[in-house]
């Protein structure tokens, strides 16, 4: 790279400028819906659209307030107003109301009501409807606000939740980079001194973060990508970025300050730290990959973005970095703040002083140092036994949408069932429901067998519908048949409405229930099947899978993580250390996140009142994957430089005193950096942002302070040469073959 480093340089930052407009274009591609492939709850909606053809498969709630009762002439004539205006509206495929089943789950209390629309949208995402159809709802708003001044139009449901979400996530990215640039690049003057040498790793970051979005919105036309990509590339953008290059200048600025010309200088930091950051953005690139191999598209999605902006970041750290710092040349010291000292040799000598003492400190009372720094570790680490990934407790959707104002009044109507309904489809093996008298009384007895569980508010099935009359099917009209009844006959919809007071975490409970029980038990009918669908079906889906899928991710991170470690250092117990510092972390980190947000000690400082009681499931496989790879960045840096210095001649006692002294300012100047783009982002409205900002955000702080600097060198003073078993300390791989030839 550095001979052709020109070309090299200027080809890739060609790309990324090729890449730049398309980065910002990028969500209206990435979708706010969850997608459990293969899953029961993704099986019930392709059956409903390709087997019963419902136009309800995707729907919305319009919420009507500020009308007469529906049930009145007066409310029916202005509910008439309201369908007649969705029925000829873009993208809907039926309207259904009080007019069409004059049925009392209409009519909720204090005199409100709802529409069902259904949606089928023909270009792009359904969510796109939702836009044209806000419109169209304050259209008719302001068509009956003449009579009805109190009149309110509101949509909610999944949908319009989801499009709601993807808004206050776009929200928090904004307000995340506000809050992170300024913090950051003060972080940066400090730790350079310099403007030049402190705009380089922050320019970085955002060329990462653009270059990730615009493959991904490339990548969203053929795979379903979470709006998540566009937090975690921002988040993850700006501390690998900034990271990387942070090492690869502060090498840089070494060699010039003891008297190496710009060109020579930044051939030897492109040696020297280009294959440390390799071997950092392997370990990174691991954990992200192991997340694709969970078939849910949230989690998917960030192992995605994962992955673009590790490989964005060391590419562009490798490649145009180093072409920048060889013509730079000493000018990278321009700009140099006042108030801090000179870079030149003396002053070079000079800086790791502290840490050197702090390193010869540590190596001579190893033990004394792992438990001081271990027990409290541990300690934290112990709450992390009793993280519980249920879904949280509370409303953790973003207050200011339309959609959850809407929810809320759905609540006070004790109509907040139709959102969150399980849709249970029976497929009875005898003859059609339709046409069997038999079928159609299995079918009938189960609608009130499950009508009749306290959990339930309502069943609404083909048979209540005909009030158990199957000569009434043929007065009901075509949607209400495609809706409720397969168009083989066999299979028919029971969409069940929860209690308003039901949580969620007891909505999964009786899906589970059900599917345990199984639809012979339920029915009486040998061969009969049961799928489930809906809300509560997918969120119990969610949870089943991140469970299965844990431990088979957390393991494919560790071996994975093991066998880069032992290609870069080519040292069992440099790597073996590794993992178990990094599984300290990554525990203790969990530990915090129990204390704070699931029992609530501080949350209040986070804007979230009272714990959680639980964490959303994606939290702990996702964090563990992040955190393992970032974790292992600082011990690559140290280990690295301890093996530098220990080729160099150096004894063990001298060696990590060195290592500390040339690399600790280093880790913690980059730690202090993560840590802040982290923590901006606990600010946001979105709740599992919030949680996994904050875990990354401690599982740094701990990795960097009591692990890297304590219990790490520690460790590595008692297993002495034993450190660099079986690769030995050959001087072959010592140094860069311009400073040998030197």
């Amino acid at each position: 790279m550095y001979v052709r480093r020109l070309w090299g340089a200027g080809v890739v930052l060609a790309t990324v400028v090729a890449l730049l407009p398309f980065s910002y274009h990028s969500e209206r591609h990435l979708e706010t819906a969850t997608r459990v492939e293969g899953s029961q709850a993704e099986t019930v909606a392709q059956e409903l659209s390709t087997r019963f053809h419902s136009p309800f498969v995707d729907r919305v709630v319009l919420v009507v307030q500020g009308l007469p009762p529906a049930n009145s002439e007066e409310g029916e004539q202005a509910l008439e107003t309201i369908v007649a205006g969705l029925k000829d509206a873009p993208g809907v495929s039926a309207v259904v109301s009080y007019l069409e089943l004059r049925d009392p789950i209409f009519v909720g209390k204090g005199g409100g009501t709802f529409v069902l629309v259904g949606l089928a949208a023909t270009d792009g995402p359904v969510e796109s409807v939702v836009p044209q159809l806000h419109e169209r709802a304050k259209s008719l708003e302001a068509q009956l606000r003449g009579r009805y001044p109190a009149v309110k139009l509101e949509l909610t449901g999944e949908i319009p939740l989801n499009f709601d979400i993807r808004k206050a996530s776009a929200a928090d990215v904004q307000r995340g980079e506000t809050l992170v640039i300024p913090a950051t690049l003060i972080l940066l003057l400090l730790a350079f001194g310099s403007i030049v040498a402190a705009i380089i790793p922050l320019a970085v970051g955002q060329l990462a973060i653009a270059t990730t979005l615009a493959i991904a919105g490339f990548l969203a036309h053929r795979w379903h990508l979470s709006i998540l990509v566009q937090n975690l590339a921002t988040m993850l953008g700006l501390g690998l970025g900034i990271d990387y290059t942070l090492l690869m200048v502060s090498r840089f600025r070494e060699y010039i300050a003891v008297g190496h010309d710009g060109a020579t200088a930044s051939a030897m930091a492109a040696r020297q730290a280009g294959r440390t950051l390799l071997i950092s953005a392997s370990t990174v690139a691991i954990g992200f990959l192991a997340l694709l191999t969970v078939p849910i598209s949230e989690i998917r999605s960030i192992g995605v973005a994962g992955f673009l902006v590790a490989g964005m970041s060391v590419l562009l750290a490798n490649t145009i970095v180093p072409a920048v710092l060889g013509l730079l040349g000493p000018r990278i010291n321009a700009g140099r703040l006042p108030f801090t000292p000179r870079l030149d040799a003396e002053c070079a000598a000079r800086t790791g002083d502290r840490w050197r003492k702090w390193g010869r400190l540590i190596v001579a009372r190893p033990w004394l140092a792992i438990v001081l720094a271990g027990t409290p570790l541990l300690l934290l680490a112990w709450q992390a036994r009793l993280l519980d990934t249920s879904l949280p407790k509370g409303d953790w959707l973003p207050q200011a949408a339309e959609s959850v104002h809407a929810l809320h009044t759905l609540e006070r109507m004790d109509r907040a069932g139709v959102v969150q309904s399980m849709r249970v489809i029976v497929e009875l093996p005898t003859g059609s429901i339709a046409q069997s008298d038999e079928d159609w009384n299995t079918l009938d007895q189960l609608s009130k067998r499950l009508a009749n569980d306290p959990r339930c508010d309502r069943v609404i099935s083909i048979t209540t519908i005909a009030a158990g009359n199957r000569s009434a099917l043929s007065d009901l009209s075509r949607e209400t048949r495609r809706t409720f009844l397969s168009s083989d006959g066999r299979a028919a919809l029971i969409e069940v409405l929860p209690k308003t007071a039901v949580s969620l975490r007891e909505q999964v409970d009786w899906v589970r229930e059900l599917r345990k029980t199984g639809a012979v038990a339920l029915t009486g009918v040998p061969g009969a099947t049961l799928a489930i669908g809906g809300i509560p079906a997918l969120n119990a889906d969610y949870q089943t899978i991140v469970a299965d899928r844990f431990v088979s991710v957390t393991t494919l991170v560790v071996v994975g993580t093991l066998l880069a470690l032992l290609v870069g250092f080519h040292s069992l117990f440099a790597a073996v250390k590794a993992i178990v510092l990094n599984l300290l972390s990554v525990a203790a980190s969990f530990g915090a996140l129990v204390i704070v947000f699931q029992y609530g000690h501080g949350s209040g400082l986070l804007g979230v009142h009272g714990g959680t009681s639980s964490v959303f499931p994606l939290v702990p496989i996702v964090t563990f994957a992040i955190v393992f790879g970032l974790s292992m960045d600082y011990e690559v840096f140290l280990v690295a430089r301890v093996l530098e210095a220990r080729r160099s001649g150096m004894s063990e006692m001298e060696a990590i005193p060195e290592g500390l002294a040339r690399t600790a300012g280093l880790i913690t100047s980059a730690a202090a950096i993560m840590i802040a783009v982290f923590v901006a982002f606990t600010f946001g409205d979105f709740l599992v942002v919030k949680m996994i900002g904050f875990t990354l955000a401690v599982a740094v702080l701990i990795d960097a302070t009591l692990v890297r600097m304590v219990i790490g060198p520690a460790l590595l003073r008692i297993a002495g040469d034993w450190n660099w078993w079986p690769g030995g300390l050959s001087t072959s791989r010592s140094l860069p073959m311009m400073e040998r030839h030197e």
